[in-house]
């Protein structure tokens, strides 16, 4: 039996999960971190990014990578909020994810690319910020289906139908 590579690549070995949501109300403002959230068409509903592109409607951030971020900065952890990013995501590959539909609770998503650092990490994270958190950064998405999340949710690849 020959397995492809796009057979292997629609294997995941577990669901994930939704660990943190944080919304950003304005510009450098706070982030606000619900438990639960309602995403529409353009993104987060009270997130200052919604009903911008569509294509970073959603930005998700691997709840593994903050350790790394945290080491190659000489710290002992980080807070997900200094990421700025909207979805801490534990237990799945997100970069596998880029390209692919995938569910986080009851929302369809869409990979649509990296969410690459920003000039700011270098401020929120102090020197050398931009650097620890290339490759770290998560990706971006967006919204097919809206819907609520809630900590705690799946996050699953949603894997075409074999026999359509």
């Amino acid at each position: 039996m020959t397995t492809t590579l796009r057979m292997l690549m629609s294997q995941y070995p577990r669901a994930g999960r939704l660990e943190w949501i944080g919304l950003r109300p304005a510009r450098r403002a706070a982030l606000e971190t619900p438990d639960q959230a309602e995403l529409n068409a353009t993104g987060l509903v009270g997130d200052r990014y919604a009903g911008r592109s569509g294509k970073r409607a959603v930005t998700l951030i691997q709840a593994e990578h903050l350790p790394a971020v945290a080491a190659l900065l000489g710290r002992a952890g980080l807070d997900p909020a200094v990421m700025r990013r909207n979805l801490l995501v534990s237990g799945i590959n997100l970069y596998a994810l880029r390209g692919e539909r995938f569910r986080v609770g009851e929302v369809l998503l869409e990979g649509t690319g990296v969410c690459d650092p920003c000039s700011f990490m270098e401020e929120s994270l102090g020197p050398g910020g931009y650097n620890a958190m290339r490759g770290h950064g998560g990706i971006t998405a967006r919204v097919v289906d809206p819907g609520r999340i809630a900590l705690g949710d799946a996050v699953a690849a949603e894997l075409e139908d074999a026999s359509a």
